[in-house]
């Protein structure tokens, strides 16, 4: 199976830019990208950060760049996002207890999208309501693989500032997906880096927005801006193993033989 991760759209009022570039054109770039060469994708997953400014507009630019995505895709909020704006757009995603997340079933094992959203903070939250529905997801694929993906990561990246904005309940989090035993891997955005590893033995990833990047710094008190290249992944999900390729969609340098 072969699904896609797109992460951190920060949309902001179609014309204006956020750190010097056009977030929708890149948007826009990436559908195309996706298009020409993955369009064959079971599914595209967005995790989250849609907007920058959580506004009605962002949203509504938002969907006239989805109409020409080809594969089908599900859309999740991060902290920049605004639930009621996007609700009054997108009133056909799945919400769960008033929070937009949802399940996959595939022919791979199901795929858990958790709205980690907490109004007002940079921080995640897995309330007791979130956990519980989370519970519930997995105790019906207790016999199945199970694929979890989230904007804020549950695990330390070592960045500190990004760290201190990570999950409130993470460790909460863990033993739900222990008793499991066999969640196979953890998709996050959040932090607009390439990284990948292991938390508690799980497998992680986390990968750069469309829009602007941050700078690999391990300060414990600042974060800065990079024009890095914008990536999307290519998820190859099969009965051994997860593979995840990070593609620099506007990368025009390669050459091929």
């Amino acid at each position: 199976m072969k699904i896609l991760q797109v992460t951190d759209l920060h949309l902001v009022t179609p014309g204006e830019t956020l750190c010097g570039l056009d977030p929708l054109a890149r948007l826009e770039a990436c559908v195309t990208d996706i298009n020409r060469n993955h369009s064959d994708a079971e599914l595209v997953i967005f995790t989250g950060d849609l907007s920058e400014t959580g506004e009605e507009i962002t949203y509504r630019a938002l969907a006239g760049a989805l109409r020409e995505l080809v594969p089908t895709y599900r859309l999740m909020l991060g902290n920049h996002d605004n639930r009621e704006n996007f609700l009054r757009v997108f009133d056909k995603a799945a919400t769960h207890g008033g929070f937009v997340q949802g399940i996959e079933d595939t022919g791979e094992g199901r795929l858990i999208l958790l709205d980690t959203l907490l109004p007002g903070r940079p921080e995640g939250r897995l309330d007791e309501a979130r956990l519980a529905w989370l519970r519930d997801r997995l105790d019906e694929a207790s016999d199945r693989p199970v694929f979890l993906f989230s904007h804020h990561p549950p695990f330390p990246i070592h960045m500190p500032l990004l760290d201190r904005m990570g999950i409130i309940e993470a460790e909460a989090l863990y033993p739900l997906l222990r008793e499991h035993g066999d969640v196979r891997h953890i998709f996050a955005g959040h932090a607009h880096r390439p990284i990948a590893g292991s938390w508690r033995g799980i497998p992680v990833s986390v990968l750069r927005g469309t829009n602007h990047q941050s700078a690999l710094d391990f300060s414990p008190d600042r974060i800065a801006n990079t024009h890095e290249p914008p990536a999307y992944a290519v998820i190859f999900i099969y009965a051994n193993g997860v593979i995840v390729h990070f593609h620099d969609f506007l990368d025009r340098t390669a050459a091929y033989y």
